[in-house]
């Protein structure tokens, strides 16, 4: 029965307890039970024994698991599904790095103090952190690979919905902003072989780049600068992306960043902004619950509605030109520089 056909106080209980099932989900995953269970299908105590983990309360994870459709139940066995499949480690499209992220004892600690967000507008993370997310992370080695892992597999997903949606044939250099291991950029130059491309980011972020450009048999094709994109964005491309860059900031620092790449570009190149667009009305819609994430972990970043990405684009020098939607939760923004 859905949601929306349970009694209203059943339907809030099942959104209520969310966070149990998030965190045994979390659990799941931090033990690899998908990897194990691809293997072949196991019974819990076989999986504790391999583990030298509690037999009982490992059957009992898999059957709460099962009841939500991850994994299946037969026979005293558990057999693989589609959704624990996306819990594997060793695929494309793998959720284990996110499930592995909302369990971090650091962010729960921080949604633990939404209200103080709620109450002053500030960062819950930095508020029980005492500094920033990005700083944490870099005193937080296992908390930074597991985030990192977290975002390459949901980049894997929006790179490709990006690069089957938007048409790159008229780019002659693409410039990924912030880009990390330039997923999203590999996927865009895979499917157009004479497409070159920059990526930008922190030295030690784009130190690391190289097996993933390789991967994707694209590493000739691009050239890999760091630097820090509130300061200095090098020139050279005629179209600049970025996703999920302006989310993590509030609408003075997204300017200055829109500043720095106009000030890097030609006119008339293109800017393409990969982005949630926030829904006006009721409708259930991923990112605005993203938006909560972001009022919890960062200082002033936030989801944004078309009129509100049309703005901030006109304040950093764009000129706002269409929307592209794509299979995904996210658009891409395109606009010129003026």
């Amino acid at each position: 029965m859905g949601p929306d056909k349970l009694p209203p106080p059943v339907a809030l209980l099942q959104m209520i307890t969310g966070r149990w099932v998030a965190q045994t989900i979390g659990v799941v995953a931090e033990l690899g039970f998908a990897d194990d269970i691809q293997a072949g299908p196991k019974t819990a105590a076989e999986i504790a024994s391999a583990k030298q983990l509690h037999a009982p309360s490992v059957h009992r994870l898999l059957r709460a698991c099962a009841s939500l459709g991850i994994f299946a139940e037969e026979a005293g066995r558990f057999t693989q599904t589609p959704l624990s499949d996306s819990l594997r480690s060793d695929v494309p499209y793998s959720m284990r790095g996110m499930a592995r992220m909302v369990n971090l004892k650091s962010g729960i600690e921080a949604w633990n103090a939404l209200e103080h967000s709620a109450r002053t507008g500030e960062s819950a993370f930095e508020h029980v952190h005492k500094m920033e997310g990005w700083a944490y992370m870099d005193q937080h080695p296992r908390d930074r690979e597991i985030f990192a892992n977290a975002m390459s597999s949901f980049t894997a997903q929006i790179g490709a919905a990006v690069a089957q949606a938007y048409d790159f044939s008229s780019v002659k250099v693409l410039a990924d902003i912030g880009g990390s291991h330039g997923m999203v950029l590999a996927l865009a130059l895979a499917k157009y072989p004479e497409l070159r491309g920059m990526l930008f980011d922190r030295p030690g972020v784009v130190a690391g780049a190289k097996p993933q450009l390789e991967a994707h048999g694209v590493a000739t094709r691009v050239e890999c600068v760091g630097g820090d994109f509130f300061e200095k964005i090098p020139g050279g491309a005629d179209a600049y992306l970025m996703k999920h860059i302006l989310h993590d900031w509030n609408d003075a620092d997204s300017v200055r960043i829109l500043k720095a790449i106009h000030t890097a570009a030609a006119p008339g190149s293109k800017l393409l902004l990969v982005e949630a667009i926030l829904e006006e009305g009721n409708t259930p819609q991923f990112a605005k619950i993203l938006d909560i994430e972001m009022l919890v972990m960062t200082p002033g970043g936030h989801e944004r509605t078309l009129p509100e990405w049309k703005g901030l684009l006109e304040a950093g020098g764009y000129r706002f030109t269409r929307v592209v939607p794509t299979p995904s939760p996210i658009s891409v923004i395109e606009a010129i520089r003026a």
